[in-house]
Parts: C-alpha cells; structure tokens; sequence
C-alpha cells in the first residue's frame, strides 16, 4: 500500500484517516464538513481519482474517500478474498465506524455496485446517488444480460475472459505498476494532456508487486468466474431509494461500460434520475473533463439541497 504521508508532489495533499473496523487497515479521506459526499472508486484506480472533487467540495461539504481493501493507502491482507460481496461488507462497516449519514454517493466504476450495495443494507443512510461511469445495478432483471452483453463488446472484459482461461491474468495484473497506463488507456482514457510522470507514479503506487495487487486482480477474476455478488434489497429498500434524487454522468467514449447497458438499469433503479453523456469523455470521465463533472455535481447538489428535516427529494425522514 502506499505510504501513509505519500502526496505525490503535492497534488494529493489530504491528510490520511484509517479505519480497523473492516478488518484490515482501511484508508479514506475525510475534508470538510456538512453534508457528507462519499466518494467510492474503482479499477484500477484509488482516492487520487477524486482528488479535483475533494478540493472543489469540501469547502461547503463533508468529502469522504475511501479506498478499497487492496487499493491505494489501504491495506492488501492476504488472507482476505476481493470479491465484489467484500467490499460491500468494508464499506458498510467504515460507514457504520464513522456513523456516516445523508450520505451523497458518488461512485465511479465498480464503486458503483459496492455503493448500491451499501445502499441496499442501509437506504436510510442515503440522501442521493451520483452515477460517474459507476453501474448503479441491485440484483434485479436484466442485470445478467447487461453484464453479458457488454462483456461481449469491452475490450476490457475481453481481455479478462481470454486471460483468466490462458492462466496469464494473475501475471499480467501482478505487473500493474508497470502497465497501468496501457490498463487505463484499454478501458477508455482520452485526456492525454493529464498525463504527467507524477499521474503514473500516483496510479501505479498502489501496486508494487504481485502480492499488493491482489485487489486489482481479484475485482477481474471476480468477473471471469462469477465470484461476484451483487446486492438484492428488499422491496422496501428498493422503493425507498427509487424516490431520491439520482444523477447519471456518464462519458460517451468509454470502452469498459457501455452506456446503452448499464443507463437503462440506473433509470429501472431511480425512474426520476438525470442523465447526462457527454460526448468524447471517457471512462475516467473524472479525469478526462473535471471541470464539466465538477459543474454538474455542483448544480445536482444545489438543485436537491432541503430544509434539515427534509431528504432528497423532500419526503420527510422516516
């Protein structure tokens, strides 16, 4: 894992929290107070994906970041298994250690299903849901078609499946460090101009050798072998979370998630969200256009922001 007091020149410059509650040493990022924006990354990224949003927000809002067990600042146990159910299971026992509520969730990727996970256990716990290129799927129908369907076409999910059946995915991702640029650019990555040794450096860290990468390797293997689990709530649940504000931004040229697969699954899950795509932006649609997520985020928020006793979309708290 990466170093505590590790800011990579500065341009990750927020001071490390750590949790034991999930098992293992769990890193996040905790600026600001107020209203609580919990951020939940992916593959193969960590909290450094957040970094423009956590200085945008955290003047007027409470930022929380984690990272993932095997990603980041965070511990890699090597007695623990990476799939999808676990860090649903960490992410619930962060939240619960740091009694976190009206939580806006903000996930990208994978983050996705581990915060709807979170939301299905706990939908009193959330206030919004923001979709960045983050499938926002419970168990629910046309879930398994989407994901087949869009393995079919990702060069992503492609690669893994190929991988995983030649024996070479645990050694290609073991090397993370040293691909990870070509790993993001496969998945979509189309802002060029952010590239800098010192954005490597910070997406590499988290993955020196083999053994620190087991995150990465077991969110893919999760995939190639049905290992994952995803969240089914309760009617209750589902319903309740059908009625808060819910944001989708998703880049248009991402390779890794189709949206004509996963949008529909976010408006069956919140039939009153927005959606907004936005044109040549990527699967890192954080780093690829910050500036217009930042924007749209800001106005979501403004736009959904009630009297204390109120919620979301203002039914009064239950």
């Amino acid at each position: 894992m990466i170093a505590a007091a590790e800011t990579f020149r500065g341009t990750f410059p927020f001071a490390p929290h750590y949790s034991s509650a999930p098992g293992f040493r769990m890193h996040y990022v905790d600026e600001g107070a107020g209203s609580v924006l919990l951020c939940l990354h992916g593959e193969p990224t960590w909290g450094y994906l957040f970094r423009d949003l956590v200085r945008r927000f955290s003047p007027t809002h409470r930022v929380v970041v984690p990272d993932h067990m095997g990603f980041g600042k965070s511990e890699t146990p090597a007695d623990r298994t990476y799939w999808l159910q676990d860090h649903i299971d960490n992410l619930e026992s962060l939240i619960l250690d740091l009694d976190l509520d009206d939580i806006t969730l903000v996930m990208h990727d994978f983050g996705g299903p581990v915060g709807m996970g979170l939301a299905a256990r706990h939908p009193d716990r959330i206030a919004r849901v923001v979709s960045i290129n983050g499938p926002t799927p419970f168990g629910q129908p046309g879930l398994a078609e989407a994901l087949e369907d869009n393995g079919d076409e990702s060069p992503w999910f492609r690669w893994i499946a190929q991988a995983n059946q030649s024996g070479t995915l645990e050694n290609v991702l073991g090397e993370l460090k040293y691909n990870i640029l070509s790993t993001l650019k496969l998945n979509g990555f189309e802002n060029n101009q952010i590239i800098s040794e010192t954005w490597i450096e910070a997406y590499g860290a988290p993955f020196p050798t083999p053994a620190e990468s087991r995150g990465a390797i077991g969110w893919a293997k999760g995939f190639a072998t049905g290992a994952h689990v995803f969240e089914a709530p309760t009617d209750a649940a589902r319903a309740k979370l059908a009625e808060i504000p819910a944001l989708a931004i998703w880049g248009g040229a991402d390779r890794t998630l189709n949206s004509a697969y996963f949008l529909p699954l976010f408006t069956s899950a919140f039939p009153d969200g927005i959606v907004t795509e936005l044109p040549g932006v990527g699967h890192y649609s954080i780093e690829d256009a910050p500036d217009t997520v930042g924007e749209l985020l800001s106005g979501f928020l403004d736009a959904t922001t009630t009297s204390p006793t109120h919620r979301g979309g203002g039914a009064l708290d239950e």
